[in-house]
């Protein structure tokens, strides 16, 4: 194995905290990435990993020297693909709301896998707490302001935001027509991740924003649940629009309170700070943001 391609395993087992991950990753015998590690500490003179029963780490050599990979490997990458006219390749991993994905990223995904063949995209779902460089993932997509400081993030699209129910809860409960007419409604609740407490309904009133956590009788914590049950009159619901477009047309849902909307949602590309893009990581930033620019107006 090549210098080069040493430095690309040592930063996946920094990055897979485990020898036996990043074998698995880059599809390497465990033997083989044993070593070439002996032999990369052998020739530097240092020891660059620790190791024990449960997890690999770095030693303060080793950071320093994956951090040195990881700009030379990015360099060398940028370097060959501005010289060959090589296009981006290589495994991309990405992680994204299951709906994020079903409405952004697959549609368009067929023509960006014919633009770069190259690609191999490897798509985990989820809305939970992601690692990316402990579980080896090159980006995130996340609606929602992002609040880990070890990200960078890239602000990609709004989501138009609406307060909805049935026909049905309507003709039960009434039609509120301001903010105080809610004294007589209920919410379904949804449950943050972050949190684990029922997030209250918003809405935006002459610049200010108002919160009110009405009465539930139901909470949940799964996006397409809290949907069904506003369709079954179990109260009332905030999601971005293009969530209900097709209950909007058809009607099983209607928007109250229109000119009270909730605040738009950002929607987010995460990638860590302390790594350098790589092409295909930024091919697929700038594709997926004209995506949702492409397919926003149609859905909102």
């Amino acid at each position: 194995m090549d210098k080069v391609d040493a430095m690309r395993l040592f930063a996946r087992i920094v990055e897979r905290r485990s020898f036996t991950l990043a074998a698995q990753d880059l599809e390497l015998p465990r033997s083989t990435v044993t070593e070439v590690v002996k032999k990369l500490e052998a020739r530097l003179g240092v020891r660059l990993l620790e190791r024990t029963t449960r997890q690999v780490r770095p030693t303060l050599d080793g950071e320093a020297y994956y951090q040195r990979c990881l700009a030379i490997l990015a360099e060398i990458e940028e370097a060959e693909a501005a010289f060959t006219g090589a296009k981006p390749s290589g495994l991309l991993r990405v992680d994204v709301h299951g709906t994020l994905a079903r409405h952004f990223v697959l549609p368009g995904l067929p023509g960006f896998l014919a633009r770069y063949p190259g690609i191999q995209l490897r798509i985990g779902e989820g809305d939970r707490y992601v690692d990316l460089v402990r579980e080896g993932v090159d980006c995130v997509l996340r609606v929602g302001k992002p609040t880990d400081s070890s990200m960078i993030g890239r602000q990609i699209a709004l989501l138009e935001e609406g307060t909805y129910a049935s026909p049905a809860y309507m003709e039960r409960c009434g039609t509120p027509a301001s903010l105080d007419d809610l004294k007589a409604h209920t919410m379904i609740g949804f449950v943050s991740s972050a949190s684990g407490s029922v997030i209250p309904l918003e809405f935006q009133v002459e610049g200010t924003l108002r919160q009110l956590a009405l009465p539930q009788t139901v909470s949940v914590a799964g996006a397409e649940t809290y949907i069904a049950l506003a369709r079954l009159g179990m109260g009332l619901i905030q999601v971005p629009r293009y969530r209900v477009r097709d209950d909007l047309a058809s009607g099983t849902l209607v928007e109250v309170l229109a000119g009270y909307p909730p605040s738009p949602s950002p929607v987010y590309v995460l990638y860590p700070q302390n790594r350098q893009l790589s092409p295909r990581v930024r091919v697929f930033i700038d594709w997926v943001s004209a995506e949702f620019a492409a397919r926003l107006p149609a859905s909102s």
